[in-house]
Formats: C-alpha cells, structure tokens, sequence
C-alpha cells in the first residue's frame, strides 16, 4: 500500500460516486501501522468490522478519521461502539439497538441467505417502530458481475423510500458503481482503494 496510490484511487472514485456518496474505507484487513498510510493518502472516513480492532485502532488513530462500525454488532459491544463511532451501519438486533445512542442503520437482509446477517424485509417495519433509524444498509450476494447486485440495491432504496430513510449503506469494492447509480449514500470499500 503505497500513500499516492491510495490517494489517487480514493480521488477517482469519489469522482466516480459524485458528492452525496460518502466513501467509507473498509479496514478489517488493515494492519494497525498500515492506517498511518490512510491518513497520509487523506481518507477521511473509515469502517471497522471487528469491536477490538476499532478500540486499538482508535487508541492510534482517534482524530485521524470520522469512524464507522461497519462489521456484525454483538450487543456486549455496543457501548465501545457507541463511544468511538459516529455511525453503525450493520444494526440488526434489539439487544444491540437498545444500547445504542449513536445513529445507526438497520442491515436489511434482502437475499435471505443463512448466513448474512440483517432483519428480513417483512420484520423491518416492526423494527423500525422499535429501533429508529437513519437509513438502510445491504449485502447483495458476492457476484462477479456487478449489475446482479442492482436489483437489492433498488429493494433497499424502495425500502428507505417506504419508511422515509434518506440514507443508504451499499456498495463494496464488486458493485459500487451500481450502487451509487440507484442511491447509495454510502459505499464501503476495501480492495478497489488498496490497490487501484
């Protein structure tokens, strides 16, 4: 990972979203030195997946960045969360929810895989009226072709568009191009940043 590469690919693809698109760098697989490397390139916003991996890193980093939670959030980890991130994208549990003050969005499973986690689309309005929301955020099943995402983004926004959610977490490194044509306001990228 070099700081230029990582710059110019965090400018073309911010070039490529347009302004209301939010790029979160994803940094499950960045090592706690390599973050200075983000901070040099000038990222701004990054997603953690794992509770321990964002208290070391933000114990480093803390001021470097505006931090996000974007990995599954166990209940027993929500008050760390809750004081180091400014936005959790991935809530789905009530425990979880609860002890939430910081904005979050519900992580809506669209695909009805086993093993993606999320609230099923007809379990998000009972949710909601529980647990209040920012917006919405998905995981489209891994594809090789990014237009097979397109439909679950389109479902997440109508989704967002049906509970009055303006915002929308979707888009990875395969398919954020795709999502930002159908209304993403957050895309989380790891591989597409790190190496060009």
């Amino acid at each position: 990972m070099s700081p230029d590469a990582i710059r110019a690919a965090y400018a073309r693809i911010r070039e490529e979203v347009g302004p209301g698109v939010t790029v979160v760098a994803a940094t499950k697989y960045v090592s706690l030195e390599d973050m200075a490397i983000l901070v040099e390139a000038g990222v701004e916003v990054v997603g953690e997946n794992r509770a321990q991996d964002l208290e070391r890193k933000h114990a480093e980093y803390g001021d470097a960045f505006r931090w996000h939670f974007i990995g599954h959030l166990q209940s027993n980890k929500a008050k760390l969360v809750d004081r180091l991130c400014e936005l959790v994208h991935s809530v789905d549990s009530d425990s979880a929810a609860r002890r939430l003050t910081v904005p979050a969005l519900v992580e809506v499973n669209l695909s009805g895989e086993e093993t993606k986690a999320g609230v099923p689309p007809e379990r998000l309005a009972a949710f909601l009226a529980s647990h209040p929301a920012r917006g919405l955020m998905t995981m489209p099943p891994a594809t090789d072709d990014p237009e097979a995402s397109r439909p679950f983004f389109r479902r997440l926004r109508s989704l967002a568009a049906e509970h009055g959610l303006a915002e929308l977490s979707m888009g990875t490194s395969q398919d954020y191009r795709v999502a930002a044509e159908e209304g993403a306001t957050f895309v989380r990228l790891g591989s597409v940043l790190y190496e060009g």
